[in-house]
């Protein structure tokens, strides 16, 4: 075939509407999303029409292609040297428009975690935050697999022998993925137990510190010194969880020794001065407050000292605790009580002969 051929006036005029035809749809394209699809989401936000304004949001990159693509199959039946109805081309075209649309379903279950939150705080419904990542993160595999299955279907391929291999080959994936399969299960064992939800604050075996993640494989938690560490959730279920945010009161338990110069009456007053000062202290418990002279110990006496601060914040009760701390030492100096602190009688060796000497003599030994 010549040059003379191929290039006549009839081809080159259908090349040139072909690709006329296109820059008209990406002309279209870029109207649409300048002016229509702003004022259609404009009005969405307006009303606020949370579910609308989330789909257009999901389906304005892929309805962008989808022009290109029907601009593209438009210009495909003036082209010269290319048959539209190429059975080939048609099932490019089909699987493009179909990935096109799945690529907005995904999208959509994407940003469903951001709706459910919204719908969960306006509506006051009963949804774990937890759950919801969860529920997107599934939305969008099954998204994916479906269409990975239909474009595999467009082309012919038969899907029934691959989900029959798939069977087949069951056990040996389980057997391979069984660590992963034993996240997966403690990652409902969470989900239903609840012993936790995100952004609270927790203690266990192999870490401390605030929930911000939980995925089916593992949970991150930032610690205290900011790291973020990925926990396996086999591991966090089968572990004993303390979850420190669900606290409704903070425990304060300390003794304090008073040296054995102290009267048995400074002793009495002492007590009673402290248990006076905790059941009128406003940021305290007052269902379990106890103080009571304890036990003897080698250097003084022990007056032990329990209670609970209504605050359950950190700063809250440092600032409780040192008031506490404070007043109680303005006890100690107005009542001129001293507290006991660990000593030691150490003898030189001339006066431990002289000490051995005296006790020799008090026994009557020469």
């Amino acid at each position: 075939m010549s040059f003379e051929s191929i290039f006549t006036y009839e081809n080159i005029q259908n090349i040139g509407i072909s690709i006329g035809i296109f820059l008209l749809f990406l002309l279209v394209r870029k109207l649409f999303t300048k002016y229509i699809f702003s004022i259609v989401l404009r009005i969405t936000r307006k009303v606020r029409i949370d579910f609308m304004t989330q789909i257009l949001l999901a389906f304005e990159r892929p309805i962008q292609n989808m022009f290109m693509t029907l601009g593209v199959v438009v210009a495909m039946v003036y082209f010269p040297f290319l048959n539209y109805n190429n059975p080939l081309f048609l099932k490019i075209v089909s699987s493009l428009f179909i990935i096109q649309f799945a690529w907005g379903l995904y999208n959509l279950a994407a940003s469903s975690s951001i709706l459910f939150a919204r719908l969960n705080e306006r509506y006051n419904f009963d949804v774990d935050n937890i759950l919801i990542p969860l529920i997107s993160k599934g939305l969008r595999f099954v998204i994916v697999a479906i269409t990975f299955t239909v474009v595999l279907q467009e082309f012919g391929y038969e899907i029934s022998g691959f989900v029959a291999g798939l069977g087949l080959g069951g056990l040996a994936i389980s057997l391979a993925a069984k660590d992963m399969l034993a996240n997966m299960f403690g990652g409902f064992v969470i989900i239903i137990e609840k012993p936790f939800r995100i952004g609270e604050w927790i203690l266990t075996q192999s870490v401390e510190g605030t929930v911000e993640e939980i995925t089916f494989r593992s949970t991150k938690i930032r610690t205290f010194a900011d790291a973020l560490v990925s926990v396996p959730n086999a591991t966090l279920a089968n572990e004993s969880i303390t979850n420190w945010s669900r606290m409704e009161k903070r425990q304060v338990s300390f003794s304090l020794r008073l040296s054995y110069e102290t009267s048995r009456e400074k002793v009495e007053q002492i007590v009673r001065q402290i248990d006076y000062l905790l059941k009128n202290h406003s940021e305290v418990h007052q269902d379990t407050i106890m103080v009571n002279f304890d036990q003897y110990k080698d250097n003084g006496m022990d007056i032990f000292i329990y209670f609970f601060t209504n605050t359950t914040v950190w700063s809250e009760y440092l600032n409780v605790k040192e008031e506490i701390n404070l007043k109680i030492l303005d006890l100690l100096r107005e009542e001129d009580v001293a507290v006991a602190l660990p000593a030691r009688k150490l003898y030189l060796d001339s006066e431990s002969d002289n000490h051995l000497k005296d006790k020799s003599h008090i026994r009557g030994e020469s």
